[in-house]
């Protein structure tokens, strides 16, 4: 099977939706030999903040000198993105080898989805480049998704807020429960500033696995509000002067969480150097989140796509507007079907000198008719287009060199604003 084959074939697997539930990944692991139990395991779940936990905890364990696997999604431009060892992307030779090993096993009553299907490929793939540890981002909720098969040595639940409601239920306390489905027995949970009715149920959660709590402020305390220069204090850990590769100041709050993992983690014989955590922390990458991709004009891609994760690009932005290096703000924005676009720009509005709605290049993307819909009446009259490179193409036309042009509301817009810039093809299908 050729690589393009192998894509067009998981992409293929989108059909059958999401499904919410343990039954076919266990099917399918099991067929592979259970390879998720060949190596020890982390699991992050999350609203807003997993991603970068889990590229930082992956970081400080690679510069530790463990050999790290790192599943995550959704990828921004390349599928390849969602399995890494070390850093390194997963080959095409990998993709195409294991794709036709689980095609052949299932049977017809199986019929994975995308998300399954990709699962069991990082566990095997994993298991194939004999990883010490994987770290595992939770792709949606955490009870019944495909990851909550493993048997981590530590868990973390970065914060809690509203999204994927249809999915995980309309009160924070409902998506609380959804997210604390990763807790496991006797296994110690690390949690982000989470507070309220959402902390109440993760606490009778954990109470019932006696899975110990270590919470920001109670167990682990943060001080200095950039990440640039902040301190970590635990239980047995003292950091002072850390450094995070990642900008915005909630990154110091993602830093807590990894470092807070990783100080659990050592107590199970997880041995990480203060000097691994260092640079780790330092040398971390992730792409889309407040990222930086060109200049004059300026443009900014994150990420960010409820209303929680405005409010965090609405803060950075503001700072960044209010040091002078920047003129007007331009936002492209593009939402799937499901999102909250009018609470989305809430925090946003008061920053904002044009807007430009967009479709992402996927089936689930809202349309620019169907944004305006839901965000009218604004202070700002928005530009419709019908695709992202129509989109980038207007901001650009727009901006002055001086100003700012930031695109956000889907990680699938950023992902196609990343390809056109790269001067790569837009491929709808993505998962």
């Amino acid at each position: 099977m050729s690589y393009e084959a192998a894509i067009q074939h998981l992409y293929g697997l989108q059909q059958f939706g999401i499904k919410l539930g343990l039954d076919n990944i266990r099917r399918l692991t099991a067929l592979l030999g259970d390879p998720q139990t060949r190596y020890r395991s982390v699991h992050i779940a999350g609203t807003n903040g997993k991603g970068s936990t889990a590229a930082m905890v992956a970081s400080m364990l690679r510069q530790a000198g463990y050999r790290v696997g790192l599943y995550t999604s959704p990828h921004l431009v390349e599928f390849r993105e969602r399995i890494r060892v070390d850093g390194r992307m997963i080959s095409e030779d990998a993709v195409s080898e294991l794709t036709e090993r689980i095609k052949e096993l299932w049977n017809e009553p199986l019929a994975p989805t995308f998300f399954e299907f990709t699962t069991a490929m990082a566990f095997q793939f994993f298991a194939d480049q004999r990883v010490d540890i994987a770290v595992l981002e939770v792709g949606l909720g955490g009870r019944w998704d495909a990851t909550n098969v493993v048997s981590p040595i530590v868990t973390a639940i970065t914060s809690i807020g509203y999204d994927h409601e249809e999915y995980l239920g309309t009160t924070l306390s409902a998506i609380a429960g959804e997210k604390a489905g990763i807790i496991k027995d006797d296994v110690p949970v690390v949690l982000g500033p989470i507070e309220g009715e959402a902390l109440t149920v993760i606490q009778q959660v954990a109470a019932r696995h006696d899975a110990r709590i270590v919470r920001p402020g109670a167990h682990y305390r943060l001080q200095g509000p950039s990440p640039q220069d902040f301190s970590y204090a635990g239980p047995s850990w003292r950091l002072e002067h850390l450094r995070c590769g990642l900008v915005g100041a909630h990154q110091v709050a993602n830093a807590g969480c990894a470092l807070a993992m990783l100080e659990a983690a050592s107590e199970r014989g997880l041995s990480v150097p203060e000097a691994a955590i260092r640079s780790g922390l330092a040398t971390v990458a992730w792409e889309g989140r407040l990222e930086f991709v060109a200049d004059r004009p300026a443009i900014l891609l994150d990420g960010a796509h409820n209303p929680a994760a405005a409010v965090v690009l609405a803060e950075f932005l503001s700072h960044e507007l209010a040091t002078g290096r920047f003129g007007r703000l331009l936002l492209v924005l593009g939402m799937m079907k499901d999102k909250r676009p009018r609470a989305f720009l809430e925090p946003l509005l008061p920053l904002l000198n044009d807007l430009i709605l967009t479709r992402a290049e996927i089936g689930r993307a809202a349309t620019a008719d169907m944004l305006a819909s839901a965000i009218m009446p604004l202070p700002v009259a928005p530009h419709l287009t019908d695709s992202p490179t129509e989109a980038l193409s207007l901001a650009r036309r727009l901006a002055s060199p001086e100003d700012l042009i930031c695109v956000a509301g889907s990680l699938m817009l950023v992902g196609d604003v990343k390809a056109l810039l790269r001067g790569a093809c837009l491929s709808p299908l993505r998962g």
